[in-house]
């Protein structure tokens, strides 16, 4: 089998701990348990990469909130936000690990994520 490596797909996981990162992608999606919308950030640098979903839901908000401010794009009440301004911006991100029970499944799922959004 031949197996075609599309560009980004070159690159492993980032390693945990911080790292300065530039958003190069965005992807927008729906929850596949209760169907909630979501836009996946992909954080890059030259040592790997790590996706990080943002959920439109009350306990998504503090973390879109944060993703925005930390790369000075102005958040106000009653304004919508435009995810396409994160493309290009570099921030540093610490990267960890997060376990949850899979509602479908009950299976313990672990995923490597972005936390803790800090000014580069």
């Amino acid at each position: 089998m031949k197996i075609t490596v599309e560009k980004g797909q070159d690159k492993s996981l980032l390693a945990d701990g911080r790292q300065l990162v530039t958003i190069t992608h965005i992807e927008e999606g729906k929850s596949e348990h209760k169907g909630i919308p979501f836009f996946a950030v992909r954080f890059e640098n030259d040592e790997g990469y790590v996706s990080h979903r943002f959920y439109e839901s009350q306990a998504g908000m503090p973390a879109i909130v944060s993703l925005f401010e930390e790369v000075d794009l102005p958040v106000e009440s009653g304004k919508e936000l435009d995810t396409k301004q994160l493309l290009g911006k570099q921030l540093t991100i610490e990267v960890g690990e997060r376990s949850y029970t899979d509602p479908e499944s009950q299976n313990e799922r672990t995923l490597k994520q972005a936390v803790n959004f800090l000014v580069s």
